[in-house]
């Protein structure tokens, strides 16, 4: 097998297309969640602080001169980047909890028997009559 056959052999299976298309809505999960901590949940945050804004909270190492940037330690933006990881994190636990909770109660659920319907009883009977008649 040619390594581009062996390629799209793994490429069209159904779990490589299953993990892509996760990845891709997770990163846009990613920025939904990083929307929000910042838009919705840091500035009261910030506001009970004093008015404190996360993502201005550095420490200077050396000022900036002329052209040069100053060097910092963002510590703020860090900060910001724990608290999306948090919520994240949260927001794949109850996911994963809710999953788990449903497959249990699939898995408790008693399976009840089918009831052969007439037709099935039917052909039941004349399988079952066929067979004798072959015996003989």
């Amino acid at each position: 097998m040619s390594l581009l056959q062996e390629f799209k052999a793994f490429a069209a299976r159904g779990n490589v297309i299953d993990m892509a298309v996760g990845i891709i809505i997770g990163a846009a999960f990613g920025k939904i969640v990083s929307s929000f901590v910042g838009d919705v949940i840091m500035p009261p945050i910030g506001l009970l602080l004093g008015g404190v804004d996360f993502t201005d909270l550095v420490i200077t190492l050396k000022a900036a001169e002329g052209t040069a940037p100053a060097v910092v330690i963002a510590y703020g933006k860090f900060i910001q980047t724990i608290i999306d990881f948090l919520i994240i994190s949260f927001a794949i636990f109850m996911g994963l909890k809710a999953i788990n909770t449903l497959k249990r109660k699939e898995e408790e659920s008693p399976v009840v028997p089918a009831v052969p319907t007439k037709e099935q009883e039917l052909l039941g009977e004349i399988r079952d009559l066929l067979k004798t008649q072959q015996q003989k």
